[in-house]
């Protein structure tokens, strides 16, 4: 057993997988330890004036505080109108730009679509030419 200052070393058991020991605090270290736990300060006493200003100064603390909640609760308030406003104004550009889109092609649509008519009106007119000829023709 080996003594080291303010403890004790006690070996059990030696093995080829490892050791094993038993740590042994030392007794007197243990009592003025719970010596110095026991004693408590001496309390002295506080004038009414102090108290007083304890309180102001509790009240002030109070105030603060509360006065920078409020203060970060109306920045959290702006934060959140401000990404509404975002919001709002993205949404109302994404509208926009939609139907202009749809407006475009909306034409595009309508001149194709006239062009088409008109390709098969001439396609028509001149099938009908042909036709007159060929009865012309005909009757010849």
């Amino acid at each position: 057993m080996d003594v080291c200052e303010g403890f004790q070393v006690k070996e059990l058991d030696k093995r080829s997988s490892g050791s094993a020991f038993q740590l042994i605090l030392s007794p007197s270290n243990a009592k003025e330890a719970k010596a110095k736990v026991l004693l408590s300060p001496e309390r002295k006493e506080i004038s009414l004036e102090e108290q007083k200003k304890k309180m102001a100064a509790a009240e002030e603390r109070r105030k603060s505080r509360e006065f920078e909640m409020l203060k970060h609760f109306a920045e959290v308030r702006e934060h959140e109108k401000e990404v509404l406003q975002k919001a709002m104004e993205e949404r109302n550009t994404f509208s926009k730009m939609t139907q202009e889109n749809l407006a475009q092609k909306m034409e595009v649509y309508k001149e194709n679509r006239g062009a088409q008519m008109a390709a098969l009106s001439e396609k028509f007119k001149a099938r009908d030419k042909k036709l007159e000829e060929v009865k012309k023709k005909l009757s010849q």
